[in-house]
């Protein structure tokens, strides 16, 4: 094709893929709900290829469905499918608005050993079981975290101050939301990703996408295979540059009239930018060449390897009366072993393997008990989401994150089996409790238990204190959560390095929780 329509296509699909998942990232009330997520997320290739390779889910078959389309229309994926290319875009947008020289591209030469390096490093690291450098990496992870750590905390602060002028005329179409802080360190990561992507594209357009993304770089070697790509009309082209001042990816050599495919990401500026109409997008024409064509046995065998590879391979609620306010600071710190990794993820070990750092979860996640790490899992998991019971707790009746990873770190699991996932132990820590340090009576861990396996024994004179079923406990974190000591809890949450089955609380401990529980 040779109209420029192409391009209005391009722009006006982007836009609404841009649209969606910001939606999806901003929506606090859940309107969508989670199994909007799955067919949202299906496309994105790092999530579904972990989710096939590692997890085996075999419904995760998105990343074939990419490739499929990148031999066929070439990388088509890079700019109508992948959120952080189409925010690039923005970016780039952004810099030709404010100064016209950064629209004006031009061919440059391709950082060839960086980008294979880099996807090399990647794809030898997941082969051993890290996932460390695509999380950090992989562009859709890029803009979840950005979406979560900055643009939802904006929307919920314009919403709070809506909330607070309509509720002084009477009007509660809107309410407020607490905006959750996360440890300073968390944003790291986030912050250096938005300035470096966010420059590169500003100046660069995309450098990102075909030097430092291996998504973009494993497409890129696809698309040599491409059937549809654009091309040079030859006898109509008059060698006026115009084509290689608006490509962004700076891929289109005008002088020879050749074009670097493997970088090319189809957003059809050139088609849109050539007087002549000297640039086509169509099939691949087979003709006999004058020159002697060398092939490069090692180029085909990686892409080779590559395909092999590919397919083989809200807040607690409050008791009925506020719990006692200590005193005195407790002393005694909590010595947690393990860090309690979501229910779903099974194991410690499996779930680092497989999560990409997206933030999705946090997102979802309705108690805000879910929060980045930063050295629990260790420094090569950072950023990796983990239950945060000073911050929230797990709803015993929820499953949200369980239903909107897209990598299978997080696996689907069913309310009832979730009720019965230990993905810890509770640990009482008496010296801290204030039953025992300033003899006043509290009870909040036993009345927020929701299996009853914290529970209140006699302690002194009229004094009760908690003691821990092991067997019933599930690890929610709801007692820690509610234990009013500072800046140590007298009782807390070990993980489980690999997920438990708890027994089934018997009927009569179960009816012993306030009739006002909300879980």
């Amino acid at each position: 094709m040779r109209s420029s329509v192409l391009k209005h296509i391009r722009t006006v699909f982007s836009v609404l893929v841009l649209l969606i998942f910001v939606y999806l990232f901003i929506d606090f009330r859940g309107t969508l709900g989670e199994k909007a997520f799955g067919p949202i997320l299906y496309l994105q290739f790092a999530p579904s290829l972990l989710k096939f390779v590692i997890a085996g889910v075999a419904a995760s078959t998105g990343f074939i469905v990419i490739i499929i389309l990148t031999l066929i229309t070439g990388r088509t994926y890079c700019s109508f499918l992948c959120p952080l290319g189409i925010v690039q875009d923005v970016f780039s947008r952004l810099g030709g608005m404010i100064k016209r020289r950064f629209r004006r591209y031009g061919y440059k030469k391709p950082y060839t050993w960086l980008r294979y390096f880099i996807l090399v490093l990647t794809a030898g690291i997941l082969i051993l079981g890290g996932v460390y450098v695509l999380t950090i990496l992989d562009p859709y992870s890029i803009f979840g975290r950005f979406m979560t750590y900055f643009a939802q905390p904006v929307v919920l602060l314009v919403n709070n101050i809506l909330a607070t002028l309509l509720g002084k005329f009477d009007i509660y179409a809107l309410y407020r939301v607490d905006i959750v802080a996360y440890e300073l360190a968390a944003y790291i990561i986030p912050v250096a990703f938005l300035v470096l992507v966010g420059l590169l594209a500003f100046r660069h357009g995309r450098l990102y996408c075909n030097t430092v993304c291996p998504v973009g770089s494993l497409l890129g070697l696809l698309s040599k295979l491409s059937v549809f790509r654009i091309r040079f009309e030859e006898e109509k082209c008059t060698r006026c540059g115009r084509c290689a001042m608006a490509c962004k990816s700076s891929c289109i050599d005008f002088l020879n009239k050749h074009i670097d495919v493997s970088r090319c990401v189809n957003c059809f500026n050139c088609l849109d930018s050539c007087s002549e109409n000297a640039m086509s997008y169509g099939p691949v024409r087979l003709r006999r060449s004058t020159k002697k064509e060398v092939t490069d046995p090692s180029r085909r065998n990686f892409i080779t390897g590559s395909i092999l590879l590919l397919t083989g391979a809200s807040q607690l609620a409050r008791a009925q009366t506020d719990p006692p306010v200590p005193t005195k600071e407790s002393t005694v710190r909590e010595d947690r072993l393990y860090p309690v990794s979501p229910p779903g993820s099974v194991s410690i070990e499996s779930y680092i393997s497989r999560c990409t750092a997206c933030s999705l979860c946090v997102i979802a996640c309705p108690t805000r008990v879910l929060q980045p790490s930063v050295s629990e899992y260790g420094f090569a998991s950072i950023m990796q989401p983990r239950m945060d019971f000073h911050s929230g707790f797990c709803n015993y009746d929820c499953n949200r994150c369980t239903d909107v990873c897209p990598t299978g770190a997080i696996m689907p699991l069913m309310i009832e089996a979730k009720k019965l996932t230990q993905l810890g132990k509770a640990v009482f820590i008496k010296e801290n409790c204030i039953v025992h340090t300033e003899k006043t009576a509290c009870g909040a861990c036993s009345e927020h238990c929701p299996t009853k396996a914290c529970h209140m024994v006699p302690y002194e004179g009229n004094l009760l204190i908690p003691e821990v079923k092991d067997d019933i406990c599930i690890g929610c974190g709801a007692c820690e959560y509610a234990c009013p000591t500072k800046p140590y809890k007298a009782i807390f949450v070990d993980g489980n390095p690999v997920h438990e089955a708890a027994l089934k609380p018997e009927a009569e401990e179960l009816e012993a929780a306030p009739d006002d529980f909300l879980f």
